[in-house]
């Protein structure tokens, strides 16, 4: 007998995937210039040229066998090293090498850890609108994903979360610069959260980590800061990934890092290591370990995203739809013209719009809108976004 949960998972892809599947079919049905593909996070912007420098440099002057052999399982202990020191020097952390994990993502980060923080039967709290995977990540462990509907500004509701924390909570996961809103959760956010953990770990007699997924971390607009998380509670794990701030997230590489000053920050990571093994992921690519040693704090041109940004915010807000403006990330939340989301990205797609309906993201009645996309796209989609506005203006 086959798994029946995995079959299902293997055959209904995500809702975003979906539609970017689609998209690929309607292209080949209307041509490339009639579609304005907003589903996939999938950066436009060219890596930055240190990439390809450092690509080139290791492979002219590194072994083969250096390059693509095996590195330790956890990765290579100078990759882990370097990012250690970058820890240290960008946001005055404590870090030790020997507590990062190499993976192939912020996928494989966050399965990871979650496999070594959640057993079967406990609770994972997440702030709502959130990545749809979560779900599917929190539910391969045999835990349980609790949605906590953020604020109407889609910053955390700290109140709403006290009271879904009981004995079952065995972690929180974050994400910020968050997808789908593109909000940056500020220091009193952050610092609320962490003295609301402190003091239910201490009522629970508990452990209850705190998990931050951050891909996103160099993708902020206007000089807005992103609190390093681990500076305000100690028993945090970052998953972190250089699939966007690098634009290479077909490489599939980040790591997870276990704060030094975490209660036993060594037994959690080798915690984190066995699950990791448990997955089958262990020594994460060696070319690319090497690569991103070399281009820590560094990223792609998000001159173009930010100019993106406002062209559409600009435009939709004048055309009278609702949003949060974002200050990280490439994502808006646009609030649905009609009650059911579905309903509004299925009349989207007759303009060649592809808009993710929010229901998957456990906040119904919005899309995401993905604008890493190419500025000539998103300046001729703006036709198609004013029809569709002009479409349910007459149907209200």
């Amino acid at each position: 007998m086959l798994n029946e949960k995995m079959r299902k998972l293997g055959t209904k892809r995500s809702t975003i995937r979906e539609l970017f599947e689609y998209g690929k079919s309607l292209r080949r049905e209307r041509g490339d210039d009639a579609v304005f593909d907003y589903s996939l996070g999938n950066p436009s912007v060219a890596p930055p040229k240190k990439v390809d420098e450092v690509l080139t440099k290791l492979i002219k002057d590194c072994s083969p066998t250096l390059l693509h052999g095996y590195t330790s399982a956890e990765g290579d202990i100078e990759v882990r090293s370097r990012i250690a020191d970058y820890i240290r020097t960008s946001f005055g952390a404590n870090a030790d090498p020997s507590l990062i994990y190499m993976t192939a993502g912020a996928a494989a980060a966050l399965s990871a850890v979650l496999g070594a923080v959640v057993t079967e039967g406990e609770s994972v709290i997440t702030p709502a609108p959130y990545f749809p995977e979560y779900k599917v990540f929190v539910e391969a462990c045999g835990a349980n994903l609790v949605p906590v509907l953020t604020r109407a500004d889609f910053r955390p509701d700290i109140d709403a979360i006290a009271k879904a924390i009981d004995k079952t909570t065995a972690a929180i996961i974050i994400n910020s610069p968050n997808n789908p809103t593109g909000v940056v959760y500020p220091k009193e956010d952050i610092a609320a959260l962490a003295g609301l953990l402190k003091d239910k770990s201490e009522e629970f007699g508990k452990t209850i980590y705190l998990i931050s997924d951050e891909p996103y971390r160099e993708l902020v607009y206007d000089g807005i800061e992103v609190p390093f998380v681990p500076n305000f509670y100690k028993n945090t794990v970052v998953c972190y990934s250089y699939s966007k701030s690098l634009s290479i997230p077909g490489d599939r590489i980040g790591y997870a890092f276990v704060s030094p000053d975490m209660a036993d920050a060594d037994t959690v990571f080798r915690t984190i290591c066995g699950a990791g093994r448990a997955l089958g992921y262990v020594c994460a690519p060696s070319l690319l370990q090497r690569l991103v040693a070399e281009c820590c704090g560094i990223s792609s041109d998000i001159g173009i995203y930010k100019k993106n940004r406002d062209t559409l915010y600009s435009a939709l807000t004048e055309y009278g739809y609702e949003m949060a403006r974002p200050d990280g990330a490439f994502y808006l939340f646009v609030r649905s013209l009609c009650p059911d989301a579905k309903e509004f990205s299925l009349a989207a797609r007759k303009y060649g719009l592809l808009l993710v309906p929010s229901d998957d993201f456990g906040c119904p009645g919005y899309v995401r809108i993905a604008y890493c996309q190419s500025p000539d796209m998103i300046e001729r989609s703006l036709i198609a976004f004013r029809m569709l506005a002009e479409e349910f203006k007459n149907t209200l």
